[in-house]
């Protein structure tokens, strides 16, 4: 049997010693820890090295390599010093590859997990590659070598401010801070800014000794990839709130052991020296020895995933609630108003609120930042395109550095020049309109609506389901067609409405061979169908224009309008109080969400915010929705996606706000009362008809008529020909 054993810089509470088999060989494994005591561990060495037929050396600072530059650690040279006889490994080569495997099967196994994420690399100078393999997923890179090194309270943001740190920090190495600053209260200040870093990032890269002084404050929500992280440990970062432990050594007969000892028993198995082992050899044994990086929940499943949204002022009101604005506003007259929203929407982006406790059903969490842009929906459209794009791409820039991994256009930011298209092409991270879960919340809102009235029959007793016929208003636009493909699938027949009658047309046949068994009818004009609907979908690109004639829709009708600009103003739906017209449906998100107030109900957000947060809850960091062609699948996804995660629909919105059951209620009523006078008046007409083939009264062979002859030919004759 042969003897391994690893001399560990780390504490001695850690020991153990074990016997296995690898590869074959019989071995017997030891660690000894010297609690941070160099003599000892040269000491150590000395006595094991003509006992051993391997040592390890770990925790110990090894060299570093960055380019073709390589530099050797004074401490690790002088260990080495002390072994003549035994293969001596600090298990450098293994344990970078085990670092970055455990991160490159992170990133694959839970999806994007890395994508953007805040970094914090306790040594960047340690762990260069894994630093470069990282750089793939995200550049919101940390490094805390000038921090812990030299005691400079400054924090290196990229790789290449790291690559000139390496080359010249051989400079400053032996630099001893000023006499007049004692060590323990430039010891604070390191710490200090440690914990301010650690509390701004959600990954940090560390050995796993160098995080036991660190608690709730600094790790709480965090992923650590470390490693030798035993049962003891573990429990350290569960009661520290950390969320996933990335550890990237091998377990093995119940022991988890460090690179440098892994190594050393592998040189022990082999017989061979330490340097004539190959990559091709360490694949062939890791293969061998089924081992791979693991993936540990201190309390569980926990995964939270990040996004932005793009907000802005609808109107001069919002400004009003700003201080120190909201004192100026009383005094102020409109002019000075005018030039502030005109100031403001030249103003650079900022945070207006974080947003927190977002919990999906499935265990994935969310979390994001709401950010303003200054420009009112007036200021917005009364620039060139271009001048909306650079506040965007600055929001996104931001959005970026704190984290986000998607990004959402609101309100008017999402309809500007051509629909987010070139703000996804030149934004730092995925970007989505919310446009396809708008849509679907309008129908989901409008036939909630319908439910909700209670003026249809339900097919064969079953209450949640209801027979109704449908028209989409611009049914060739991307919007409106997508519209359409949902409904024939619900309505027992659509109208399809639009002046482009080959588009129609082949609408139709698309339709048709997608859903074979849909009732659809085709027709130019929208007025000559109206009467019969009981939903209506407008979806025009009308800018404005007339689309239909409110005055002619069904008593108790429900109109959803999705185009943007409205096609039906306010002014318009004010003409039938008995019919309720929809303009969107608003979402309510899963978990007890902590937000700033935005115009709706707590825990209530608007559906193209709710897009963003469902992709980010999937984890589909992707440029979902832009441009102002919507995919019908892409919206019905996004509802199925929705429903996954817990979304639930709110409230239904029209032009005034969001809809009370006694608004409803009322619609109802006014809807019912019209339809009676409506039937009165039916009735009364039938009645007034007159009847066809019938002779008027008169005197037949000398026949005298009777009285009541005679009144029903005076009936007769008030109620037809042109003295009717």
């Amino acid at each position: 049997m042969k003897n391994v054993i690893s001399i560990s810089l780390g504490s001695s509470s850690q020991d153990f010693d074990f016997a296995t088999t690898l590869l074959g060989q019989p071995l017997r494994v030891r660690r000894i820890g010297t609690d941070g005591d160099l003599a000892k561990a040269g000491k150590l060495l000395k006595q094991w090295d003509k006992q051993a037929d391997a040592i390890g050396l770990g925790l110990v600072k090894d060299s570093h390599r960055i380019g073709a530059g390589h530099t050797l650690s004074r401490d690790l040279a002088r260990l080495q010093r002390a072994v003549t006889r035994a293969p001596l490994t600090t298990g450098a080569r293994l344990g970078e590859m085990f670092l970055e495997w455990a991160v490159r099967h992170t990133q694959f196994e839970l999806g994007h997990y890395f994508d953007n994420a805040r970094v914090l690399f306790f040594s960047g100078l340690a762990n260069y590659k894994l630093a470069m393999a990282m750089a793939e997923y995200s550049e919101n890179l940390l490094f805390a070598d000038p921090l812990l090194q030299l005691g400079v309270p400054k924090l290196l943001t990229s790789l290449d401010a790291l690559g000139l740190y390496a080359g010249g920090a051989h400079c400053v190495s032996d630099w001893v801070p000023p006499r007049l600053i004692p060590a323990a209260l430039l010891t604070q200040w390191t710490q200090f800014v440690l914990r301010r870093a650690l509390q701004s990032v959600t990954v940090v890269v560390a050995p796993v000794h160098e995080l036991d002084g660190f608690g709730l404050e600094e790790l709480a929500g965090k992923t650590v990839i470390t490693s030798t992280v035993n049962d003891e440990r573990l429990a350290h970062f569960k009661d520290s709130g950390v969320h996933l432990v990335v550890d990237s050594s091998p377990v093995l007969d119940s022991h988890v052991l460090s690179p440098d000892l892994l190594d050393a028993m592998i040189l022990a198995a082999t017989g061979r020296p330490a340097g004539d082992l190959l990559e091709d050899d360490y694949l062939e044994i890791i293969t061998a020895l089924g081992i791979r990086p693991r993936l540990l929940y201190p309390k569980g499943f926990k995964r939270v995933n990040r996004f932005a949204f793009v907000i802005h002022p609808l109107s001069q009101e919002y400004f009003k609630i700003v201080k120190p604005v909201e004192i100026l506003s009383r005094v102020s007259p409109p002019l000075l108003m005018d030039s502030l929203e005109k100031v403001m929407a030249w103003a650079p982006p900022f945070v207006y609120s974080r947003v927190e406790g977002i919990r999906s059903p499935t265990g994935v969490e969310a979390e994001g930042w709401l950010i303003s842009v200054g420009g009112t929906p007036r200021e917005i459209m009364g620039h060139n395109p271009e001048f909306t794009y650079r506040r965007l791409l600055a929001a996104a820039q931001m959005a970026k550095k704190l984290g986000a991994q998607i990004m959402g256009l609101g309100a008017f930011t999402k309809v500007v020049g051509d629909a987010g298209v070139t703000v996804a092409r030149r934004a730092p991270l995925p970007i989505t309109t919310g446009n396809s879960y708008s849509a679907s919340g309008a129908l989901w809102a409008a036939h909630d609506a319908m439910l909700r009235l209670r003026l249809l029959a339900p097919p064969n007793g079953d209450k949640s389901r209801i027979a109704f016929k449908a028209m989409v208003v611009g049914a060739t636009g991307a919007i409106g067609a997508a519209c359409a493909r949902l409904l024939v699938r619900a309505a027992e027949e659509v109208t399809l409405v639009s002046p482009e009658t080959a588009k129609l047309l082949a609408l139709k046949e698309s339709i048709l061979r997608e859903t074979p068994d849909a009732r659809v009818v085709l027709s130019a004009q929208a007025d000559t169908h109206l009467a019969a609907m009981d939903m209506v979908v407008t979806a025009t690109s009308g800018a404005g224009k007339r689309v239909l004639d409110i005055m002619l829709v069904k008593p108790g009708c429900v109109i959803t309008d999705v185009a943007r600009p409205l096609d039906l103003p306010p002014a318009e739906v004010a003409k039938r109080p008995d019919v309720l017209v929809v303009e969107s449906g608003e979402i309510r998100l899963p978990g007890e969400v902590s937000m700033k107030n935005i115009g709706l109900p707590p825990g209530v957000v608007y559906a193209c915010l709710a897009e963003t947060i469902v992709l980010a809850l999937e984890g589909r960091f992707e440029s979902y929705t832009v441009g102002r062609a919507i995919e019908w699948e892409k919206v019905h996804e996004i509802y199925r996606l929705g429903l996954k995660h817990g979304m639930q629909l709110a409230a239904i919105s029209g032009v005034n706000g969001v809809f009370s059951d006694a608004d409803i209620a009322r619609v109802r009523e006014l809807a019912l009362a019209a339809r009676a006078r409506q039937a009165k008046a039916k009735k009364r007409a039938v009645r007034r008809a007159p009847v066809v083939g019938r002779p008027p009264a008169a005197k037949v062979s000398g026949v005298k008529p009777t009285a009541s002859s005679k009144a029903a030919s005076r009936r007769a004759k008030s109620t037809s020909g042109p003295e009717a």
